[in-house]
């Protein structure tokens, strides 16, 4: 009998991680899926606009400059989710641990407040875009059967209503380690969608399309274009959207805690940042240049739902339902880190409420088998959700919200922390040279996250003063 209890004893450790908690199964692949589903998101469809308004130079240079940066800093921090050994050492679960376990005091909080913020704007984001992409598909139809100059009004509520449904139910997956089939979905769609809007700038620019279309080294041009005021604040604001198109250093942690121990997960995190980071810069630069290309200095916001393009209307519908599906995959992986961090804390400081800690078997028809269920995480969740719809429908702003939605969250989480916790775990010296050279990127990206921040800031407040609530778009 004990020779029986040792043998079951053996095989449930066997499905165990070094941590107790159940054996991590993600890969390479897995990974990377998650990191293009947070990264090529609706940044992308406002890259030739952000091209447009920075030129033929500054715009693909702040492109790389990014690129570059995002995946530097991303290496830094993947080393950081073992402490105090890369390989071996203890697990952080989270980006607060991490930061708490090499830097720790208030730069805790400071990480928390910057993650979660970021977090619930990204979702709020999402939510916006995604219903500008349900309203593009109804509005092509109506522009296909009674012309280009028709008055297809529509209104985003009905669609962000739709997605809130949605999310919802998908809110009930109960955490990160069982997204990765909604991840390689998303990621799917993603790469869809940035290849059909490729392909009809590429169309565009070789069919002749572009024969009165205006692009220079510098982007819109002043007395033109754009008074000079306005070129200062787009051009902040391009950077800023520029800046959001490259944010997943929030959820890299928890992308990275899903990964099997052997290979070391710091190298296989290391991999994927490299093949999510070289992937998508090589779409953002040919949506963003190509886009620019095919419609110059009048480059819509978004270029697939601002109309840049009317036809074929069927690709464009196909185009804008793949951004609907990508996008609910992405924002389950953004919000996933917010869930578990808010529940953790609830079933911490109420530890015997039934309420918060009980599961309920459900039999879930087609599923398959049982399905547990928490009122507490079926309640808060879904409070998010309609909370983030409601927040969406007062600001239901694509640029501008994007814009400092990545300048808030690049700094902090992109670039500083990384940093800072690379500096204490070498033991780094003061005034050395990496110290200096560190320290120098470190206060450029500053710098550059604020101007980007006040473009945006000074967008949105424009955008607020025009906008006129529960109408119908054009």
């Amino acid at each position: 009998m004990d020779a029986a209890a040792l043998h079951v004893d053996d095989a449930f450790r066997k499905n165990l991680d070094d941590d107790g908690r159940e054996k991590r199964t993600g890969s390479l692949m897995t990974a990377s899926a998650h990191i293009i589903t947070a990264v090529i998101g609706s940044g992308v469809l406002s890259l030739a606009w952000a091209i447009a308004q920075l030129g033929w130079v500054a715009g693909p240079a702040v492109l790389m400059a990014f690129s570059f940066i995002t995946y530097f800093t991303s290496t830094l921090l993947a080393d950081a989710y073992r402490t105090p050994d890369p390989v071996s050492g203890k697990r952080n679960y989270t980006y607060m641990d991490v930061v708490r376990a090499n830097l720790g005091g208030k730069k805790v909080q400071l990480c928390g407040i910057a993650q979660y913020i970021n977090l619930v704007g990204v979702t709020i984001g999402y939510t916006i875009t995604a219903s500008i992409s349900m309203v593009a598909v109804k509005k092509s139809n109506c522009y296909h059967e009674e012309g280009h100059a028709a008055s297809c009004k529509s209104s985003n509520y009905p669609f962000m209503m739709i997605f809130a449904g949605i999310q919802i139910i998908l809110s009930q997956i109960p955490d990160f380690h069982n997204l990765s089939w909604l991840s390689i979905l998303a990621a799917v769609m993603s790469f869809a969608y940035s290849s059909i809007g490729l392909a009809l700038s590429i169309a565009k620019v070789v069919g002749g399309g572009g024969g009165e279309v205006r692009t220079s080294l510098t982007g819109v041009e002043v007395g033109i274009d754009v008074s000079g005021e306005e070129k200062v604040w787009r051009t902040f604001q391009a950077i800023g959207d520029i800046a959001f198109a490259y944010a997943y250093s929030t959820v890299l942690i928890e992308i990275q805690d899903t990964l099997r121990s052997y290979p070391p997960e710091n190298k296989v995190m290391k991999k994927a940042s490299l093949v999510g980071v070289s992937t998508t810069t090589i779409f953002y630069v040919l949506c963003g240049c190509l886009g620019y290309a095919a419609f110059g200095n009048e480059a819509p916001g978004n270029f697939l739902t601002g109309f840049g393009f009317y036809e074929p209307f069927w690709l464009i519908d196909f185009a804008n339902v793949c951004i609907a599906v990508h996008l609910i995959g992405a924002y389950q992986v953004f919000c996933q880190p917010l869930f578990g961090f808010f529940e953790l804390k609830c079933r911490e400081r109420w530890p015997d409420s039934k309420f918060i800690t009980s599961e309920h078997i459900v039999n879930v028809p087609f599923y398959g088998g049982e399905y547990y269920v928490n009122m507490f995480r079926l309640v808060w969740r879904s409070g998010y959700v309609i909370l983030t719809a409601v927040v969406a429908m007062i600001f239901p702003f694509f640029n501008s919200f994007l814009g400092l939605i990545g300048a808030g969250s690049f700094y902090p989480l992109t670039v500083y922390f990384p940093i800072e916790m690379y500096i204490a775990r070498a033991n780094i010296q003061r005034f050395s040279f990496t110290w200096v050279w560190l320290k120098i990127l470190s206060w450029v990206c500053l710098v550059v996250s604020l101007v980007a921040a006040i473009g945006s800031l000074q967008g949105l407040l424009t955008d607020v003063k025009k906008y006129k609530p529960f109408q119908t778009t054009e």
